[in-house]
């Protein structure tokens, strides 16, 4: 694996999927924040949250890249279309397993089954995250589109011994 490659654009890649989903929400396409939700995880002070959930995003954006540069050296080819499909199976995995998983993991996020307490006050992002409005998915989606491609349109390839 070549850790350069990973380290460079699983870094720009995190920064425009995070840059996107920080856009859909400025928008009002969504209502999800995600470096927020993954900081309130480590803190109930909301302000700090953000910083670390930011940190705590870009650490996962790095494992991710890694995951997907191990993809691309089995196969033994990186392209912008093969990193925007694995972009599409991470985003469906993460709208269809992550989101709902997600309140048994948070401290302080509430249940689909029970309401919110004074401790467990954000919401739950249910099925498809539907519960952050209705084009959530698609933001989350295009958002983990571009990583992939960025990711498969600039990783390089170790060099294999001669």
């Amino acid at each position: 694996m070549n850790g350069r490659s990973v380290s460079l654009w699983g870094f720009v890649g995190t920064l425009v999927l995070t840059t996107l989903l920080a856009g859909s929400q400025g928008l009002g396409l969504t209502r999800m924040n995600l470096p927020y939700m993954l900081g309130t995880m480590a803190t109930p002070n909301r302000d700090r949250a953000k910083a670390i959930g930011f940190g705590l995003h870009l650490i996962n954006g790095w494992f991710f890249a890694a995951l997907y540069a191990a993809a691309f050296e089995s196969w033994r080819r990186a392209s912008w279309w093969r990193g925007a499909g694995i972009g599409l199976v991470h985003a469906l995995f993460v709208l269809v397993v992550g989101m709902p998983l997600l309140p048994g993991l948070h401290p302080r996020m509430a249940s689909e089954q029970q309401g919110p307490t004074p401790t467990r006050q954000l919401e739950p992002p249910g099925f498809l995250a539907l519960n952050y409005g209705k084009r959530t998915p698609i933001s989350v989606i295009l958002a983990h589109l571009v990583y992939g491609g960025i990711l498969g349109a600039c990783y390089r390839l170790r060099q294999q011994p001669a």
